[in-house]
C-alpha cells in the first residue's frame, strides 16, 4: 500500500523530519547494540562510549565541553531543570529572575511556578522588532537577582535577541545566563563562549533529529538541584535509564548541523528570499520584522485578503504552515507573541518555516 501524497511542508518550526543519516545511526541500538548503557559489560560499555560520543558532537555544534552537556526528554525538562533547579540551588543568593514577555510557554510556564513558591520575576517588554531594551534588562537588574532567561531565536517570528550583549551583562552583574536555544541550533553560530552563555538548552527534533531527546548545556561552576531523582545517571542530576538511540540520533544531528551549516544557511536563505519575492510581487501580504534580525528558516507574512485559518485552508493541499506555534495551536487566540508586538487584532498572519 502506497503513502498518501502529502503537501509541501513549511513548518519546520514546529518539527522537523528526522534525516536518514541520522535514522541509520540510531538503528543497530535498537537491535543488536541494545545494552544498558549503565552496565559494567561489554553491551554496556558499547553503549556508554556511543552516548559519550553523541556529547561530543552536540558540545562541538555550540562550542562547549563535553562534560558540561545533560541529556534530557527535550528542551522543555531541559528548561525546567535548568530555571527549578539553579533558582532552588541559589536560593540563598537571592530570589529574582528577568525573562522576557515573549519567551516560549515552557519558559514562562516554569517562571510563573516559580513565582507562586515566592520567587520575584520581571518580565521585560520588546519592542516593535521584537527586541529587548538592553538599557531595561540593565535598569532591571536588582541585587538579588540569580538569573537572566531570554531565548536565543523566538520560535513564532524567528527574531534574533543580542545574545551576546545580553551575556555581556551578566557576566559584568555576575548573574546566570540561561538561554533557550531551541530554533536557533544549527540555524544561527552558537558559541556559548563568546556569547557567555551560562546554560542553554537545545531539542533533537528541531535539527532533523528524533523527538524525545534533548539536551542541557551547564557550565562546570553551576549548580543546579535535580528534578528526576534515580540511579545516578548524568552525574546525579537526571536519573533514569539512558536512552541510547535517542541520544546517539541527537548527536548524529548535531555533528552534521555543524558540517554542513554554510551550505544549509545558504540554502534556507536562498528558499526564504524566493518565497519574500512571491508573496511581495504578488500583493499577497506584508513580509513581518523584514529590517530586524532574523533567523534564516522562520518567516512571518500578514496576509492582506484572508484570515490566516482559511488561507491555509485554501493552500492545504499545496502546503501546510502554521498561524504560530504549534505549541499554542489547540489554543483559539492570538499568541501571547503576537500580542506583545500590537498584533493582538491580527487574524492574517501564517508562519512559514523551512
Amino acid at each position: 500500500m502506497s503513502s498518501p501524497k502529502l503537501p509541501l511542508y513549511l513548518d519546520n518550526a514546529s518539527t522537523t523530519k528526522v534525516d536518514k543519516r541520522v535514522l541509520e545511526e540510531m538503528l543497530p541500538y535498537f537491535t543488536e547494540l541494545f545494552g544498558n548503557a549503565s552496565s559494567s559489560h561489554s553491551y554496556g560499555k558499547v553503549a556508554k562510549h556511543a552516548i559519550e560520543k553523541a556529547r561530543s558532537q552536540v558540545s562541538d555544534l555550540i562550542n562547549a565541553n563535553d562534560n558540561e552537556i545533560l541529556f534530557t526528554s527535550g528542551a522543555t525538562e531541559a528548561i525546567n531543570l535548568g530555571i527549578k533547579g539553579y533558582a532552588e540551588a541559589n536560593s540563598h543568593k537571592g530570589n529574582h529572575i528577568i525573562t522576557v514577555k515573549t519567551e516560549h510557554k515552557a519558559v514562562l510556564a516554569t517562571c510563573e511556578y516559580l513565582e507562586s513558591k515566592g520567587y520575584e520575576v520581571t518580565y521585560l517588554n520588546v519592542d516593535k522588532n521584537g527586541l529587548i531594551s538592553l538599557d531595561q534588562l540593565r535598569s532591571s537588574i536588582l541585587d538579588n537577582t540569580i538569573l537572566i532567561v531570554v531565548m536565543y531565536v523566538n520560535n513564532e517570528i524567528g527574531i534574533i535577541q543580542p545574545i551576546r550583549e545580553i551575556g555581556l551583562m551578566a557576566k559584568e552583574y555576575e548573574i546566570t545566563f540561561f538561554c533557550d536555544a531551541t530554533q536557533a541550533v544549527g540555524k544561527v553560530h552558537i558559541d556559548v563562549e563568546k556569547d557567555n552563555i551560562d546554560m542553554l538548552c537545545l531539542s533533537g527534533h528541531k535539527l532533523n533529529g528524533p523527538k524525545g531527546i534533548g539536551a542541557l548545556f551547564m557550565r562546570r561552576n553551576i549548580e543546579i538541584t535535580p528534578l528526576i531523582h534515580g540511579g545516578g545517571q548524568e552525574k546525579g542530576l537526571r536519573g533514569g535509564t539512558y536512552n541510547t538511540p535517542l541520544i546517539v540520533g541527537l548527536g548524529k544531528a548535531c555533528q552534521l548541523a555543524l558540517i554542513e551549516f554554510e551550505s544549509n544557511i545558504f540554502n534556507l536563505i536562498s528558499k526564504r528570499k524566493r518565497l519574500e519575492n512571491y508573496y511581495e510581487k504578488n500583493n499577497l501580504g506584508l513580509i513581518n520584522f523584514k529590517e530586524s534580525p532574523r533567523a534564516p528558516h522562520i518567516l512571518s507574512i500578514t496576509l492582506y485578503d484572508y484570515e490566516a485559518e482559511e488561507f491555509l485552508m485554501i493552500k492545504s493541499k499545496e502546503f501546510v504552515a502554521s498561524t504560530g506555534s504549534a505549541c499554542n495551536s489547540e489554543i483559539m487566540e492570538i499568541s501571547h507573541v503576537l500580542k506583545e508586538l500590537d498584533f493582538n487584532q491580527n487574524n492574517n498572519i501564517i508562519r512559514i518555516s523551512f
